[in-house]
């Protein structure tokens, strides 16, 4: 398993990581594009209307993170008919939970945004239209996760790829449709993009039911299934609602204390950032199946080193593309935009540096995950995290920095993984959390250097797309060296060594 593990590993990764690239480079044109065709307001009343919309889906989260590690373990189990039952019921599950979240939606949703959120009275009316595009794509996206999380089992991430470069295509027509449209522009944006939403949805069910006979449909009632599933659930629940207050309050805070303006520019960097952000989000879903079918196998010890790889790798993977882009935030900004809104290269700073913590706190989640034993995780990181909220409030009442939210959010998600570590620990006793937290330390010492250097290297040169490219070119090339020399085992350069010289011989 080791070997096929490691290969699968290695084609899953380069396959994501080419989804991930077309991704950034659509998402940085389009994001350019949709800012300046929309305006500074509209772009803020997308992204803040939206959230309302976010902040309902926690009930969801909750239900496909369950769903994703029970089909991963009857997978790994290797019982099909477990696994088609688990499946069934879990469509039904989200199916349920869609029509609750329409009903949430349409009646609090709608207070809320009529009541508490400062919109101009002028784009009420392409508020609301953008808030109910924003619950039909919500409604399309919990009733696909069952689908997504049957691909992530089987591994099958080619397939993402092939769909997100579609995806990105449409993308690019959207763009161009909105500059060309004699419509409001924003009901068009939100319009074209539930479109699409839909459009690829169909098209993963589609793949789905023709090759993984398991995705048949059919009633069933398995009072095993649902009591574990709910149990994971209920219990995951109070953590990812605490999550997605503190995402979404966040923005509505700071909607409330310093107007649509710096919406705008949290959603602008979310979409760099966001870019980037996905590529931590791809390493963890190509080790996530790998890690929970070594906890169902038994093999403890092999999922030790896997977390642990995916550790370090993921952290030193993720820092090519994000470390660069902190040191040239104000730079990439001023020559992607237009008009750059306040704050917004800090703000995409912070979200990247929390990105990095949260890879390390991603594979501790799945380890907990893996056991099933997840009540200790939901009340004590949930709590910390809810406890987000007041302090962020209490700040800006005090008249802090807008920025402060943000700094305050890497101070609390520091406790978050260290209580994490401790769960991770209780739950699986011979888990050398030592040995974990080892990877971490290298790979962060092994990042932190370069990085300085880095740094350095770009305030010797004037502020241009020369310096942004020779900063990310020095810094990939300086931690590839460091890496080869300092962390790779003899084996495994052996290994890189193949590899490249079978790549400058093509």
């Amino acid at each position: 398993m080791g070997t096929y593990s490691n290969k699968t590993i290695a084609r899953n990764t380069i396959m994501l990581y080419i989804r991930m690239a077309l991704s950034m480079v659509v998402g940085l044109y389009t994001g350019r594009v949709v800012l300046n065709t929309l305006g500074a307001e509209d772009y803020g009343i997308n992204g803040v209307v939206g959230g309302i919309v976010g902040m309902m889906t926690f009930i969801n989260t909750s239900m496909s993170g369950a769903t994703s590690r029970f089909l991963i373990f009857e997978l790994g189990k290797g019982d099909k008919k477990k696994l088609a039952n688990t499946f069934s019921m879990a469509f039904a599950t989200h199916l349920i939970i869609a029509l609750l979240l329409l009903i949430i939606a349409e009646t609090f949703g709608i207070w809320f945004l009529n009541t508490k959120l400062v919109i101009p009275e002028n784009r009420m009316f392409a508020a609301h239209w953008v808030y109910q595009i924003s619950i039909l794509s919500m409604l399309t996206i919990i009733t696909q996760v069952p689908y997504n999380a049957m691909l992530i089992a089987h591994e099958k991430f080619d397939i993402f790829a092939y769909f997100e470069l579609l995806s990105v295509t449409l993308k690019l027509l959207i763009v161009f449709l909105l500059v060309i449209g004699d419509f409001d522009k924003l009901i068009l944006y939100s319009t074209l993009g539930l479109c699409v939403t839909v459009l690829i949805a169909m098209l993963y069910r589609f793949y789905c039911k023709r090759h993984f006979e398991e995705t048949t449909l059919h009633f069933v009632y398995d009072k095993s299934i649902m009591k574990n599933m709910l149990s994971f659930s209920l219990w995951d629940l109070y953590g990812n609602c605490s999550v997605s207050m503190e995402r979404q309050g966040r923005n509505f805070l700071i909607n409330m204390f310093f107007g649509l303006t710096y919406n705008a520019a949290a959603s602008v960097a979310l979409t760099v950032a966001g870019v980037v952000q996905g590529f931590s989000g791809t390493i963890m879903q190509v080790f996530k199946p790998h890690i929970i079918k070594l906890y169902a196998a038994g093999k403890l010890q092999e999922m030790e080193v896997a977390c642990g790889n995916a550790m370090k790798y993921s952290l030193i993977l993720f820092s090519y593309l994000a470390v660069p882009v902190i040191i040239e935030a104000d730079c990439l900004f001023s020559m992607w935009l237009v008009d750059v809104p306040p704050y917004a290269p800090d703000f995409c700073r912070f979200i990247l540096i929390v990105t990095m913590l949260n890879i390390n706190n991603s594979i501790l989640c799945q380890i907990i995950h893996a056991t099933g034993r997840i009540k200790r995780i939901s009340l004590i990181t949930g709590t910390i995290f809810f406890l987000h909220l007041p302090v962020y409030y209490l700040a800006f009442k005090l008249g802090a920095d807008v920025i402060s939210c943000y700094v305050l959010e890497v101070v609390g998600l520091c406790f978050v993984i260290l209580s994490n570590l401790l769960i991770a620990k209780r739950n699986i006793p011979t888990l050398r959390t030592h040995y974990i937290f080892k990877n971490f330390l290298q790979a962060f010492f092994t990042i932190l250097p370069v990085a300085v250097l880095a740094y350095f290297f770009s305030m010797q040169l004037d502020m241009s797309f020369y310096r942004m490219l020779s900063v990310s070119i020095f810094y990939a090339v300086l931690l590839s060296v460091v890496v080869y020399t300092m962390l790779l085992d003899n084996e495994t350069r052996v290994k890189v060594q193949k590899y490249v010289m079978r790549f400058v011989h093509l």
